[in-house]
């Protein structure tokens, strides 16, 4: 695994908490160059600052994902600080904790906004660098809720479940020009997500989440997703026993739904 990431320039999107923090002090113990990204950029300066003794070189580039008109301009910026991405982890996003039926469509539309449109446009622009180098490695934080829907996560799981078709089509019409993608469906990660979570008045619902206070590290989850990433896997599903209704729904569908008949949102 350390060859794959030796020398490589790595672009983390989401990278202030949770996952995308993890895998910064993941890979910051390689020789790469680390662009990381978020909305808050003090946090990402904090970040920073724990990899000053690490062989990773880094570079803060804060921006919204919800202002999608300043992507051009960021991946100009991305592009400008080592000359070429290799990896791009597309790992920012937002959940939510809301009923389909009191969820108004101006809150569904902000959440596809952040963890769909936002996403694959970031991937549109970083596309051409990587076609022109004939290297490219899409690494896109889907969830379990990408391939099954979940209690209060309607909007949540439309989002993270059209990102498995847009990442397929666009890997299958580039793999021979070497670009990759590996989709990540993490399930239960302790992370601070849920505390974030829009509630049906598109605001944080600022309440925990039990499921993901027993869950799996986020040192660990970032670990497992970079042997993912170098084994260019297509997919990985990361979690404990949260993972089981995704395989039941694919080889026991009767037994799945029995099951999500019993679970409750919390």
């Amino acid at each position: 695994m350390h060859q794959f990431y030796e020398h490589k320039v790595v672009w983390i999107t989401g990278a202030s908490s949770g996952i995308g923090a993890a895998l910064v002090l993941a890979l910051a113990q390689f020789k790469l160059k680390l662009i990381i990204s978020a909305r808050r950029e003090a946090e990402l300066n904090k970040l920073k600052e724990q990899c000053s003794s690490m062989p990773a070189e880094i570079v803060v580039l804060p921006f919204d994902l919800s202002n999608i008109d300043s992507f051009e301009s960021v991946v100009e910026q991305a592009i400008q600080k080592f000359g070429r991405i290799d990896l791009l982890f597309n790992n920012g996003g937002v959940s939510q904790r809301s009923l389909t039926k009191e969820t108004p469509l101006q809150v569904d539309r902000k959440i596809m906004e952040v963890n769909f449109f936002a996403n694959i446009q970031l991937s549109k622009l970083v596309l051409p660098f990587m076609l022109k180098q004939q290297y490219g490695h899409f690494i896109v934080t889907s969830s379990l809720s990408g391939k099954f829907g979940f209690y209060e996560r309607s909007a949540y799981a439309a989002s993270k479940h059209a990102l498995h078709g847009f990442y397929e089509s666009l890997f299958l019409e580039n793999r021979t020009q070497g670009i990759r993608v590996t989709m990540l469906c993490p399930g239960s990660i302790k992370t601070s997500i849920a505390l974030a979570a829009l509630n049906k008045d598109g605001l944080p619902a600022a309440a925990a989440d039990a499921r993901l206070d027993n869950g799996m590290d986020a040192s660990a989850c970032a670990q497992k997703i970079m042997s993912a990433v170098a084994k260019e896997k297509k997919e990985v599903l990361i979690g404990k026993s949260e993972l089981i209704p995704a395989y039941l729904k694919r080889f026991l569908p009767a037994l799945f739904w029995q099951l999500m008949y019993k679970l409750k949102p919390n």
